[in-house]
C-alpha cells in the first residue's frame, strides 16, 4: 500500500492515443507526474468511429470529461440487425436498447479525433507541458539504480520511474520487451469512410447503430457528432490484400463490387463515402506476460483486438484507469504494475475471444437466404444470449476492480 508522503513515481508514457492519453489524464488526477510521448506531430488521427461503452462511460465520468464527451457524441436510440440483400430488419438488442437505465450511463458514438481532443485538452489543462508531441520512442534502458530511460530516433532521451508502451499494434515497447508480435491474416479486410449525413437518402439519416449481416461479409454503420455524420465499416472475408494500414485508399467501383447484390441502402452509402479505406485484419494473441519490472503496456500493444465486439478504445480507457490506481496505490512500482496486470489480463483476452466468435456470428452461411437467416438471428441473438454476451462488458467498474 502507498505510505503517507511517499514519492510519486514519475511515469513516462510512449503514445497518445486514446488510451496513453487516458492513462496520463487518470495519473495526473491520482497525483502521479506524467510525460507523455507522441511520434505524430500533432494528434489530428485518420477519422473514423469509435463506440464507448457504459463501461468506458464509467471511466470518463470518474476523469471529469463526461459531459464534454456527451456534448460531441450520439447516443444511439437502438440497434438493428439488417439481412444483407432484402434488409429485412430484427431488433434483438432492443433488451439492451435503455443503456442508462440499464447500466447507469450512456451507450455513445463518437468521431475518433473528437474524443482524442476532448482527452487532448483535459491533459494540457491538468499539466500543460506534459504531452509531448513529434517524438517516436526507438528503445529504452532500465537503470541500475532503478527507473527508465526512454530514447527518441532523433537521439533525445527522457527519464522516469516507470514507461508504459502505449503505442499501439506495432508498439515499440513490446517488440523490445517481448520480440515482434506474431500476426496471423484473417482473410479478411475491412472498408471505412466517414459520411456527412446530408449526403444521404432521409430514411438512413437516424440515430440507430445498423449491422447488416450476410454470407462471408457485414456492414455496420451508426451516427456520428450529434448525427452530423455517419461512419461506414464493411468487412470482407476471402480476400489476399494484406496491407495493414488505416490510410490505405481503394476505389468506389472496388468497394461496390466487394458488395454487389447487397441492399440499395449500402451501395447508397458506398456512393457517399468521399474517400474509401480499407485496411486488412491480422490477429495477435493477448500477451501471457505484460511487462517486466517497471516497464508494462497497455490497449493494443498487450491485447489488440478486432473490433467485432467494439471494445478496443473502451479496453484501453478501462486499461488507463486501472494502470493509475495500482501506481497510486502500491509504493512499490514494480509491484504496482503486476498487481495492475493481474487486474487486466484475463478480462482483456475475453474481449479478444468475443471478438473472434462475433466474426462468425456475423458472417455465417446461413445467412444467404432470407429463411435460414431468420432462423439463424432468432437462435443466435436471442435476447438471453445477447444479455449473455454484453452484462459482463457492460457491468464492469474500473473504479472498483479489485487489484
Amino acid at each position: 500500500m502507498a505510505r503517507e508522503g511517499a514519492v510519486r513515481p514519475k511515469v513516462l508514457i510512449s503514445g497518445a492515443g486514446i488510451g496513453g492519453l487516458t492513462a496520463a489524464l487518470a495519473l495526473m488526477r491520482q497525483g502521479l507526474p506524467v510525460e507523455l510521448y507522441e511520434q505524430a506531430p500533432s494528434l489530428r488521427e485518420v477519422g473514423a468511429g469509435v463506440q464507448v461503452s457504459p463501461n468506458g462511460m464509467r471511466v470518463l465520468r470518474a476523469l471529469g470529461v463526461l459531459d464534454a464527451v456527451v456534448a460531441i457524441a450520439s447516443e444511439t436510440t437502438g440497434k438493428e440487425v439488417r439481412l444483407w440483400n432484402t434488409g429485412q430488419t430484427w431488433s434483438p438488442f432492443d433488451v439492451l436498447a435503455d443503456s442508462t437505465a440499464t447500466y447507469g450511463f450512456p451507450y455513445v458514438t463518437l468521431y475518433r479525433p473528437d474524443l482524442l481532443a476532448v482527452l487532448e485538452a483535459a491533459v494540457r489543462a491538468a499539466a500543460p507541458h506534459a504531452l509531448r508531441l513529434g517524438h517516436r520512442a526507438e528503445a529504452f534502458e532500465t537503470q541500475p539504480g532503478g527507473g527508465v530511460r526512454l530514447r527518441f530516433v532523433d537521439g533525445g532521451t527522457a527519464e522516469g520511474d516507470v514507461l508504459i508502451g502505449a503505442d499501439g499494434i506495432h508498439s515499440a515497447i513490446r517488440r523490445q520487451l517481448w520480440g515482434e508480435a506474431a500476426a496471423r491474416f484473417t482473410g479478411m479486410l475491412a472498408w471505412r469512410g466517414v459520411i456527412p449525413t446530408e449526403r444521404l437518402p432521409a430514411q438512413m439519416n437516424r440515430p440507430v447503430a445498423t449491422n447488416w449481416i450476410g454470407p462471408g461479409h457485414h456492414v455496420v454503420h451508426y451516427p456520428l457528432r450529434r448525427g452530423e455524420l455517419m461512419n461506414f465499416v464493411g468487412v470482407v472475408e476471402g480476400v489476399t490484400w494484406q496491407v495493414e494500414s488505416w490510410t490505405a485508399q481503394g476505389t468506389h467501383a472496388e468497394l461496390h463490387a466487394d458488395f454487389a447484390g447487397w441492399h440499395a441502402d449500402v451501395h447508397a452509402m458506398i456512393a457517399a463515402i468521399e474517400t474509401p479505406f480499407r485496411w486488412a485484419f491480422l490477429a495477435r494473441d493477448p500477451l501471457p506476460v505484460w511487462g517486466q519490472g517497471c516497464v508494462s503496456l497497455l490497449g493494443d500493444a498487450c491485447h489488440p483486438t478486432l473490433p467485432f465486439m467494439a471494445q478496443g478504445a473502451v479496453q484501453a480507457i478501462e486499461d488507463g484507469f486501472v494502470l493509475a490506481r495500482a501506481l497510486a496505490q502500491f509504493d512499490d512500482a514494480a509491484h504496482a504494475l503486476r498487481r495492475y496486470e493481474d487486474a487486466r489480463r484475463d478480462r482483456t483476452a475475453r474481449v479478444v475471444r468475443a471478438s473472434n466468435d462475433n466474426t462468425r456470428r456475423f458472417h455465417n452461411p446461413e445467412l444467404a437466404h432470407a429463411e435460414g437467416a431468420a432462423a439463424y438471428v432468432a437462435r443466435e441473438f436471442e435476447a438471453t444470449k445477447v444479455r449473455e454476451r454484453y452484462d459482463w462488458l457492460y457491468t464492469y467498474d474500473a473504479e472498483t476492480v479489485p487489484l
